[in-house]
């Protein structure tokens, strides 16, 4: 029973977190969006996979080794503080000298200060890698709430100020810049745990024992995710780049915001009853199907009404990445069955197979996006289609003998919210024929699409409906 209220408080104040923050993060989007070219807004994401790749090195393995170790301490934070922040400090001088050969890299002369601004970004991230570590072992969640929020109301006020002055490209990188500052003042502020004058080498290898093959996966993930932008930045233009990153980032809005909250209280419980395998495997089950539930009318939802939302929010200069949006909504369908029996797979201690099911899915990714790069920016996009569907196979086989959970329970847990969202997706697409004006339009779809979803679940009498509206009747006052 404890548990249950641990992780109805975390998951709530995760999702609070996260859809208060993206809340905001979409009025901002929008208006720079409004105020900035798809050339400017392409040169940021040109940095990305070198600056995401050092920040794995500083951010990956580190705190979750620390959540999956039961007697963590504070020799063993301190030791992790100090390793982060040394190396988080050499990989800026790398970025720093390295940025002149990045610019001449894209031919875009202004990347040379770029990178070596939103390279700081990386001891920032040190000193936070293990702030985030303690408040996830701890479940103390609402702390990301107030850091996340008030860093992207204040970043976003900058940013626009910024843009709406001619500032450009910098408008982007000060958003990003104090987003990070203001979340580290925050949780300095609000965690108790302050790095202590201690430091064990020996404590820090048995870390390091679990925590290298997560750093190992995360480099190879982030690069994989990050290599096709490289590519269309490089072979294409910037605003090819710009709406690939357009067209995804509200897809993968969705899929952190809806399944990270739930992932995020998930593996600390998952750590905690390691040695319990049904439970474990109850707790996969259970994140499979709440997440899938979720996130499936909202991405069958955001595919129909693509058409109209784009013109309606950006203006019609970013109509480009409306296909993009759709490939990727489906992309991002899968999200919830991939996280899931990951996670299972990190409390359980298996690193090692964490790393192997990594390299397999980078080695098939590598060869359908090479296979795809002749085509053109839509078949680089289309073909991460097949590699998602691979990779559910890929993630999901180990559990089939670690907690007996099979493909065919797997999938059945997907179902439901699959084919109730495509049904509700398929009704309201049509609606964007009608001739009205587009706002109209996209009300008229969110309302009949909720309604459809609605009597759906009740009909149907899907039991994650009734698993959420109990934990949100949790949360509102009762009665005397």
């Amino acid at each position: 029973m404890e548990n249950r209220k641990v992780a109805f408080s975390g998951v709530f104040w995760k999702f609070g977190e996260r859809f208060a923050a993206q809340g905001v993060s979409i009025v901002v989007s929008i208006v720079l969006a409004r105020l900035l070219s798809p050339e400017e807004y392409g040169i940021i994401p040109l940095t990305t996979i070198f600056i995401s790749l050092c920040n794995a090195f500083v951010t990956s393995g580190f705190g979750s080794a620390l959540i999956q170790k039961k007697d963590a301490d504070d020799l063993d934070y301190s030791s992790c503080f100090y390793t982060s922040l040394g190396v988080s400090i050499l990989l800026y001088g790398v970025m720093f000298f390295a940025a002149p050969y990045i610019a001449a890299f894209y031919e875009v002369p202004v990347l040379t200060a770029v990178v070596r601004v939103l390279s700081l970004r990386l001891p920032l991230s040190a000193i936070s890698t293990v702030q985030h570590a303690y408040v996830s072992k701890h479940y103390l969640f609402k702390k990301f709430f107030l850091s996340t929020l008030l860093g992207t109301v204040v970043s976003g006020v900058v940013g626009i100020y910024m843009a709406y002055h001619g500032f450009g490209v910098w408008a982007l990188v000060a958003q990003e810049l104090i987003i990070n500052v203001m979340d580290k003042i925050v949780l300095f502020i609000t965690v108790k745990w302050r790095p202590k004058l201690c430091y064990s080498w020996e404590r820090e290898k048995k870390l390091l024992s679990y925590g290298w093959k997560l750093l190992a996966s995360a480099l190879l993930n982030t690069g994989y995710n990050e290599l096709r932008g490289l590519i269309i930045g490089k072979k294409y233009t910037t605003a090819d780049l710009a709406f690939y990153n357009k067209g995804k980032s509200f897809p993968e809005m969705i899929g952190v915001n809806v399944e990270g909250p739930i992932n995020a209280v998930l593996f600390p419980l998952m750590s905690n009853a390691q040695n319990n395998v049904s439970v474990v495997k109850e707790m996969t089950r259970k994140s499979i199907r709440i997440g899938s539930y979720a996130m499936a009318p909202l991405l069958f939802g955001l595919a129909a009404v693509a058409p109209t939302l784009v013109p309606v929010l950006f203006t019609e200069k970013w109509n480009p990445c409306v296909v993009y949006m759709q490939i990727l909504c489906f992309v991002n369908l899968f999200y919830p069955i991939h996280t899931a029996n990951l996670q299972a797979i990190k409390a359980l201690g298996r690193s090692d197979l964490f790393l192997k099911l990594e390299i397999t899915k980078k080695v098939v990714g590598l060869v359908v996006l090479l296979a795809s790069i002749p085509f053109g920016v839509f078949w680089m996009v289309a073909s991460m289609i097949v590699t998602t569907i691979a990779a559910c196979f890929i993630n999901a086989y180990p559990n089939r003998k670690l907690l007996g959970y099979s493909y065919t329970e797997q999938f059945k847990d997907l179902f439901p919210g699959f084919a109730m969202a495509f049904v509700m997706g398929s009704l309201v697409y049509p609606l964007q024929y009608l001739p009205i004006h587009g706002i109209a339009i996209l009300a008229m779809q969110v309302v009949l699409g909720t309604i459809i979803y609605l009597i759906f679940s009740l009909v149907f009498k899907i039991d994650s409906f009734f698993y959420l509206w109990d934990i949100l009747k949790g949360f509102l006052p009762k009665k005397k």
